[in-house]
């Protein structure tokens, strides 16, 4: 017999996140502030401000800064005056010394009906573009990769803050009770961290459930725990029952506690994770078409076509929000030499899985109702860096949406002549953060929560929607 009723509520606690998943322990750990709101299910469904045209968003995340010039910003200018100095001046504040301009090493064709410019790194992604939004303007703060990268992530480059999928889900919640609202699938554990998508002083059910990490290939990636060796699912049922009625048995002298609730909730969603988690991660079932699709037949697309494939997977299983980086410990998109091999490698282990993810989507249906979010935390210098590099540059460059309520083959900014800038309808982190929450439903300026004694939000005190670009 297992002698649960000699346990105290505390000590029941204790024990039986053992084997409940990370998402468990987080919760159990985190400090009860009293100060900050706190829901009993804080994963329920919660409407939204108003009529969303995206129900989840699939980022896809380049680690390390893909160059704008030689992916989808040709600039005729640069090839013209390859070798020459930059006729204006550069930023005052700069990550390493450059020097003259440095054309693109790769030539660009136009493709679908909107005469899309893309470079011949992306010839699979190049029949895609009448379904993409290219947002040419972007540009940040920050000429450092720890500062872009939690820039990007959290909108601040140095304080601890909410990821963006932290908000999403604070605000809207999840599809799927089985499955965690926000899903990363091999995060970076460089450049801030875990804190690119935890939920710092957001109650801590909101953070991002990782699955492995940069350094660990696909097909490794899991839920760390999921699974409990000690205890047959009966008896952690039991466990749970009795937990949940010390609970009623408490409130019905003490009063409601409802972070105590939150925390019984998390250690029923990690149970239910026992089933659901592993049946979505399982990509055996998928036909064999679909694995060509993405690339899982061939070595050198294999592992970014399986983490694109699991994120289609928990897109249609309900997650709201689901990450996928594509990085690596040795070239990443960070090019400050060897530009041409380094991004030539990059782009052949994305570019059919990314298609694939397209189209994948768009012939389940799913597309409409999908933000597909692709960048990196800034772009690259027009102007070399050594012999054959480009270096960090957060002062200009582009990023693309598809899918979620995006008006597809548009494009919309633009930077200078060369590239070095954002010149016409600037467009910050910020204000890409605002008009993401936007297509979901969620008013940027309304979404916060108290904390410290004041409201706090994704975008702090800045941010505009780019309405242009919404269809």
């Amino acid at each position: 017999m297992f002698p649960t009723a000699l346990l105290s509520r505390r000590q029941l606690l204790q024990s039986s996140a053992v084997g409940f998943g990370s998402l468990a322990l987080a919760s159990m750990l985190a400090e009860d502030a009293a100060s900050s709101p706190v829901v009993v299910d804080p994963l329920a469904v919660k409407p939204p401000h108003f009529a969303a045209r995206a129900k989840r968003v699939i980022f896809l995340f380049m680690k390390g800064g893909p160059s704008h010039l030689d992916t989808f910003d040709p600039k005729p200018l640069l090839e013209r005056d390859d070798g020459k100095p930059l006729p204006f001046a550069k930023p005052r504040v700069q990550f390493a010394p450059t020097g003259n301009l440095l054309k693109s090493p790769w030539k660009f064709r136009q493709y679908g009906e909107s005469g899309t410019w893309v470079s011949e790194l992306f010839p699979n992604l190049a029949g895609c573009v009448d379904e993409m939004c290219f947002v040419h303007s972007v540009h940040g703060t920050n000429p450092a990769h720890g500062g872009a990268v939690l820039k990007l992530h959290t909108g601040s480059d140095s304080f601890v803050r909410p990821s963006i999928g932290s908000w999403v889900t604070y605000g809207l919640g999840t599809d799927n009770s089985d499955l965690p609202a926000f899903v990363t699938i091999c995060p970076t554990l460089a450049h801030g961290g875990i804190n690119n998508w935890g939920s710092a002083f957001l109650p801590a059910m909101y953070q991002g459930t990782p699955l492995g990490n940069a350094s660990v290939p696909a097909d490794q990636a899991r839920v760390r725990y999921i699974t409990n060796p000690r205890l047959p699912r009966a008896v952690q049922r039991l466990q749970l029952d009795r937990l949940r009625e010390m609970n009623r048995d408490h409130q019905a002298h003490s009063g409601p506690e409802p972070s105590l609730e939150a925390r019984i909730n998390s250690f029923e969603l990690a149970f239910r994770m026992q089933t659901e988690m592993p049946r979505v991660e399982d990509l055996t079932h998928e036909s064999a078409a679909t694995q060509k699709l993405y690339g899982l037949d061939d070595p050198v697309t294999a592992n970014f076509g399986r983490m694109c494939l699991m994120a289609r997977r928990f897109a249609e299983n309900g997650v709201r929000f689901i990450q996928v980086t594509h990085s690596d410990s040795k070239v990443q998109w960070d090019q400050h030499s060897d530009l041409k091999n380094g991004h030539e490698k990059n782009a052949r282990e994305v570019d059919r899985p990314i298609t694939g993810l397209l189209r994948d989507l768009k012939a389940r249906g799913l597309l409409d109702d999908t933000l597909v979010w692709w960048g990196g935390e800034f772009g690259r210098t027009p102007t070399v860096e050594g012999s054959n590099g480009r270096d960090h540059n957060p002062e200009g460059f582009t990023m693309w949406l598809a899918g979620g309520g995006v008006k597809g083959g548009f494009h919309h900014g633009s930077t200078d002549d060369y590239g070095f800038f954002a010149a016409q309808d600037k467009v910050h982190i910020h204000d890409m953060h605002a008009t993401i929450l936007h297509l979901l439903g969620l008013d940027h300026e309304r979404l916060t929560y108290r904390y410290a004694g004041r409201d706090f939000r994704l975008t702090d005190v800045e941010g505009q929607v780019v309405s242009q670009i919404i269809t």
